[in-house]
This record gives C-alpha cells, sequence and structure tokens, in this order.
C-alpha cells in the first residue's frame, strides 16, 4: 500500500509560482495512476492534472481552469511527483492533494490513496 505526502504550499500573490511535490512510499510510485486535487472551502474536492497512464508515457490531462499554467510532472527514479504552478490567481486558492490508485479515475476524485494535503493561498 502507497502512503503520498505532500509539501510546498504556502501564500503568495496573484501571478507568483509555487511547486507541490508529492512524495510515495510504501510502494513504487510508477505501479499507480497519479493525480493532484484540490479542494477550495465550501467546494466539492476537483482534478487539478493527473497523469494518463501508470509510467506517464500516455501524458498528462489537466482541467480547463489551470491549462497553460499548471505542469505536472514526475520523477520515478525518487519516487515523486511535482506540480509546477504559474500565474497563481486568488480563485487557485486550496488545500492541495495527490492521489494514486492502480485504477485509472482520470480527474474524478475517486483514488484510494490520498495524502494529507497542503495548503496553497493566494492573495490578490
Amino acid at each position: 500500500e502507497v502512503q503520498l505526502v505532500e509539501s510546498g504550499g504556502g501564500s503568495v500573490q496573484a501571478g507568483g509560482s509555487l511547486r507541490l511535490s508529492c512524495t510515495a512510499s510504501g510502494d513504487t510510485a510508477s505501479n499507480y495512476y497519479m493525480g493532484w486535487f484540490r479542494q477550495a472551502p465550501g467546494k466539492e474536492r476537483e482534478g487539478v492534472a493527473v497523469f494518463n497512464d501508470p509510467g506517464s508515457a500516455g501524458g498528462v490531462s489537466y482541467a480547463d481552469s489551470v491549462k497553460g499554467r499548471f505542469t505536472i510532472s514526475r520523477d520515478n527514479a525518487v519516487n515523486t511527483m511535482y506540480l509546477q504552478m504559474n500565474s497563481l490567481k486568488p480563485e487557485d486558492t486550496a488545500m492541495y492533494y495527490c492521489a494514486a490508485d492502480r485504477v485509472d479515475w482520470w480527474l474524478m476524485p475517486r483514488y484510494r490513496y490520498w495524502g494529507q494535503g497542503t495548503q496553497v493561498t493566494v492573495s490578490s
């Protein structure tokens, strides 16, 4: 069973950048479909960016709201996934979670394994 730990959140002004990291332990990350999700107060959890296959050779998918601003990547050698967030907007403020599963849920928040989350706050 894989365990996930996120890091890299913080507070930035609009237009700024942050890079989130998600480190997996207990199993090999490349065995799992993985992605980033976020949840703002009072809103449902939503998909942000995911890999289309466990090995990442199948490309990635992004929510329309982050296309062109966020980039998902992974380094399987260190069992870590990243989310580079540029041109941040106040509406990007949320708790960000990484998730993993052996089933492909794409951008749907139905993954089996979740990290504890890292807060991102963007001020105007």
